[in-house]
């Protein structure tokens, strides 16, 4: 059956990076991987074209396809878009509410090749690898009543933090349903000593560990949490946390790897469907210029592979094949260092192109 697979390139450097990850894909393709592959767009190149960040003809196209790989979305080109409604990122919220993605994915990996480029000691780091689990479609993001409104003579700005039972039961299940397949420990990230949402939090969590009596269950205040990551990251193996705490935490992580730029993301609904993405941001101080790293992208089309497609040699390879292209001393700008060769976006691309084929 010819599954559907929808490339969303955005902003910034997006389109560049999906660029050659798509390459990866076309190669994937002539191995015997039996996809329809389209584009739309989204964000600020969504409302440039439509008027709006996440147009309607966009939005049925993702609902009907198996995966989605996003570049980025976002720019100071739409910063003082009066109507907040129409700013890109708005167009990534509304998919992820839309398509129910509520379970994001971010693994926290330190290639061995850049354990030196992490601003931690390499020992700290090498041999780190985490996955952060972020709840995506609740929490203060999306919870209501949010806004600015004047209030005694002056503005007021507040946003509602709040999640059910049945929210972080399902978030839980797919923490703790990851630790068993990995190191079978998960810490729960909270802030319950505060936070009421998060008192409930944690009782959700706590009811849910008998249910998985492999798995050690712990319990971190995000402050610590915070403190911990940069201290002695690798004595995490899975976290679970909300979704302001797990976008600034995976973010956190992210650089304990050596750039943002290595690192993919997987965002999921309760059917296997998922949107695919770097953890970066569409960074437009450096887009067009043909610098920016293409390897998270490329890593999150493994990652599409592995979780909504179930092509596990195929993800393997396209690994291997970035684990090769570091091996033979090729970095992008963003993770160069001394002795090795610097190269561009599309020269990243075709090293690691050719490394998957050459497998």
């Amino acid at each position: 059956m010819t599954r559907k697979i929808l490339v969303l390139p955005g902003d910034g450097i997006g389109p560049e990076i999906t660029a050659q990850a798509s390459r990866i894909l076309a190669a994937c393709q002539t191995q015997g991987l039996d996809v329809e592959i389209e584009e739309g767009l989204v964000g600020g190149a969504a409302y440039d074209e439509h008027g709006e960040p996440l147009p309607a003809v966009t939005l049925e196209k993702a609902k009907a396809a198996d995966a989605i790989l996003l570049g980025a979305v976002g720019g100071p080109k739409w910063d003082k878009l009066e109507d907040l409604t129409k700013r890109p990122e708005k167009g990534l919220l509304g998919l992820r509410k839309n398509l129910g993605l509520f379970a994001n994915l971010r693994p926290a990996i330190t290639y061995p090749q850049l354990a030196s480029a992490s601003s931690l000691k390499p020992e700290l780091v090498a041999g780190l690898d985490i996955m952060i689990v972020r709840e995506l479609t609740g929490g203060i993001y999306f919870g209501q009543p949010r806004g600015i409104e004047v209030r005694d003579g002056q503005r007021v700005g507040f946003n509602t933090y709040v999640y059910s039972e049945s929210e972080i039961e399902r978030i839980g299940r797919v923490a703790f349903e990851l630790a068993q397949k990995r190191g079978k420990r998960l810490c729960s990230v909270d802030k319950a000593n505060v936070l009421e949402v998060t008192i409930l939090w944690r009782e959700v969590m706590e009811r849910l560990a008998p249910e998985y009596p492999d798995v050690e269950l712990s319990h971190m205040y995000v402050d610590n949490a915070a403190m911990q990551l940069v201290r002695a990251p690798k004595q995490f193996d899975v976290m679970v946390t909300g979704n302001m705490f797990g976008d600034i935490l995976s973010d956190a992580a992210a650089m304990l790897t050596g750039s943002i730029g290595m690192l993919p993301s997987a965002s999921l609904n309760q059917s296997g469907q998922g949107m695919y993405e770097p953890c970066h941001g569409s960074a437009p101080d450096i887009a067009g210029r043909g610098i920016a790293n293409p390897l998270a992208t490329i890593l999150s089309v493994a990652m599409m592979l592995r979780y909504s497609l179930s092509e596990f040699e195929l993800a393997q390879r396209i690994e291997d094949a970035v684990g090769k292209v570091l091996d033979d001393g090729l970095r992008t700008a963003d993770i160069a260092s001394e002795g090795m060769r610097t190269v561009s976006t599309s020269e990243m691309g075709d090293a690691v192109l050719a490394a998957f084929e050459a497998a």
